[in-house]
């Protein structure tokens, strides 16, 4: 049975380094800022505009699931420990998913809390 999501978000991350990717990953679910992290294991290639030079790189996308109510906390911990100057940190709503892996989704997001 679907369920409408409304409060959950998927946060996209991107890190130069797998090391630096997985250090995050272990923090914020650790924490309980997000249920779930997923890594992109094969770099993406970014092109983007960097004080006026076009750059490129390759990067490790992180796919974090979790509340709204936890996006402040989750947000100022990436940028804690993330290695980039502006990181990348864009939250989209989840609009409908399972109701067990939702309700687990909040579960994980929210302990201790």
């Amino acid at each position: 049975m679907m369920k409408r999501g409304g409060q959950d978000r998927i946060v996209l991350v991107t890190c130069a380094r797998r090391a630096e990717a997985r250090e995050i990953a272990r923090a914020v679910v650790g924490e309980h800022l997000a249920a779930c992290v997923n890594i992109v294991l094969s770099p993406v290639e970014s092109f983007y505009t960097w004080k006026g030079k076009l750059e490129k790189a390759r990067e490790y996308l992180l796919l974090m699931k979790t509340t709204a109510k936890r996006l402040a906390e989750l947000e100022r911990e990436v940028k804690r420990l993330h290695s980039y100057d502006v990181p990348e940190f864009i939250a989209l709503p989840i609009v409908a998913g399972s109701r067990e892996y939702l309700s687990w989704l909040h579960e994980g997001s929210n302990r201790g809390r």
